[in-house]
């Protein structure tokens, strides 16, 4: 399915100014469709005067109209009547009668989309809602459509969607269903929906929400409201806020509605998010302890480091002293990982930081010697989880550690080490499960009758920690001159990020208007 970028790119001419205006409504419409509990599509004219579906968005708060979405559909010849009009005439058409989808009538309405500063139009939006409902609606239904029915008139005019104050990234954004205010030109609550009345008592309010100007109301309960807060509380900077005391928190959205250039009002939507930022707070928490350990445990296994380097310098006996100079260079490959670790808020590590390290590590102990060794990393071994860093950066550098001492030897040169993260089927991924690597020196090559599992300890632990990665491993002579080992491992899958939690409150089944879902 074509996205929005693709649908404007490829099948129209429009400006750079007028497709950053849609991308910007498409950003924002949901509230809009929340609004209305219908849907929305979003119909551009191609060079060949069809209009065909850039965009598509249901409703949260009630049953979509169009199961299969419509983007990439050129508009059939009972919608197109409708669409040309409403583009050619500047103003909103309704449809002229119910339209049947399935077996529920379909009401449908034409609105033109004029950016801001212009006098055409460069689209349309086509709102379709059900019709079938018999019931009398209730008044949070009543004040949605009324707010839909305004922004609607801000589109074809170009006062919505805002510059400012639209969904940002930062967890807890309010929604529709969460709590809607809607406010008169004076400040004042005119409605408040059960979600909101609620998300204002939490602050520590008691009194009734509806007449009830919030920054005043506000002000002695919550912490530090500021003279940015207030035209936000009261509606009149589009704009995006919270205000919290020691026991609640409220997001809030400021949505200032107009007509013919004159504020009439505003459209505030809340959401009660103390619960969401007490768990976030405890997450910071728990993120600081876990640094402190990998920084606590990191300067232990380099204090054992440092100590078996100096019980080495006291031994006569070269290999008891080689033993634990192999040892400490273990010890302080882990030290690296945890190192790392203890600088991240989660678990996973760019392991390209750790080869870096312990290649260079590696050259410069080589280089003491006076072998004139180089290091050259290629490729990236991208993020993984710290359960496979810490085997990994083992081997690679036990696997560092040969190439410089029994591939290179006293004449230096250079050693390779050339990574790659590939999919199940092979092709290239970045985040692939599957880790595949080279490590290349430019010595003699391997000696005769060389076999891995008759070698010293750390070939026995590079074929032991390969195999708990799930992986394999082999040495070869290279013909380009030196030696190639190749192996491969099996990463475990990364662990996604948690979605948001929580969208609103479900109405209840007695009372159509308790909640702020609005239509099943």
């Amino acid at each position: 399915m074509p996205t929005l970028a693709d649908v404007l790119d490829e099948q129209t001419g429009l400006d750079d100014a007028a497709t950053e205006w849609l991308h910007d409504l498409v950003g924002d419409w949901q509230l809009l469709s929340d609004l209305s509990f219908g849907d929305l599509v979003l119909w551009v004219r191609r060079p060949d005067e069809q209009w065909v579906a850039a965009a598509h968005v249901r409703p949260t708060t009630g049953v979509g109209i169009f199961v299969d979405d419509l983007v990439g559909r050129v508009a059939d010849h009972e919608r197109l009547p409708m669409i040309q009009q409403a583009f050619t005439e500047r103003r909103l058409v309704p449809g002229g009668h119910p339209v049947w989808h399935g077996d529920a009538p379909v009401r449908e309405e034409a609105i033109p989309v004029r950016p801001r500063g212009a006098t055409q139009p460069v689209a349309v939006v086509t709102r379709h809602t059900s019709h079938a409902s018999m019931r009398t609606p209730s008044r949070l239904e009543v004040t949605y459509l009324a707010t839909a029915d305004a922004l609607v008139r801000m589109i074809a005019t170009g006062a919505f969607p805002t510059q400012a104050g639209q969904t940002g990234r930062r967890r807890g954004a309010p929604r529709v269903g969460d709590g809607v205010l809607r406010l008169g030109s004076d400040g004042a609550v005119l409605y408040a929906s059960p979600n909101a009345v609620s998300a204002v008592h939490r602050l520590g309010y008691t009194g009734a929400v509806v007449g009830a100007r919030l920054a005043e109301v506000l002000a002695p309960l919550v912490d530090g409201l500021d003279e940015e807060q207030v035209p936000v509380l009261s509606g009149q900077l589009p704009w995006a806020t919270e205000v919290r005391n020691r026991g609640a928190s409220m997001t809030v959205r400021s949505i200032p509605l107009s007509e013919a250039g004159r504020r009439t009002g505003a459209v505030l939507l809340v959401r009660d998010v103390g619960e969401l930022r007490r768990r976030e707070r405890e997450l910071l928490t728990k993120d600081a302890t876990i640094r402190e350990i990998h920084h606590r445990v990191k300067n232990n296994l380099q204090a054992v480091a440092a100590v078996l380097r100096l019980q080495g310098r006291r031994l006569a006996d070269p290999m008891a002293r080689a033993a634990l100079d192999d040892a400490g260079r273990r010890v302080a490959t882990i030290a690296l990982v945890h190192d790392t670790l203890s600088h991240r808020l989660d678990d996973t590590i760019d392991f390209g930081l750790i080869a870096q390290r312990g290649l260079q590590a590696a050259i410069d102990v080589a280089n003491r010697s006076d072998a004139r060794a180089r290091g050259r990393l290629r490729g990236a071994f991208g993020q993984m989880r710290s359960d496979d860093a810490t085997p990994l950066a083992m081997v690679l550098a036990e696997l560092v550690q040969n190439a410089v001492e029994h591939g290179l030897g006293e004449d230096g040169g250079v050693v390779e080490v050339e990574a790659r993260r590939l999919a199940a089927d092979g092709s290239p991924d970045p985040a692939g499960e599957r880790l595949e690597v080279e490590v290349r020196d430019g010595g003699p090559g391997l000696p005769a009758g060389f076999e891995p599992g008759q070698g010293g300890l750390g070939l026995r632990i590079v074929l032991s920690l390969v195999d708990d990665l799930g992986g394999e491993i082999a040495w070869a002579d290279d013909p380009a001159g030196g030696t190639v080992v190749r192996f491969h491992a099996r990463l475990r899958p990364m662990e996604p990020l948690d979605p948001e939690d929580g969208a609103g409150e479900a109405p209840s089944d007695d009372d159509p208007d308790d909640g702020d879902r609005g239509r099943a």
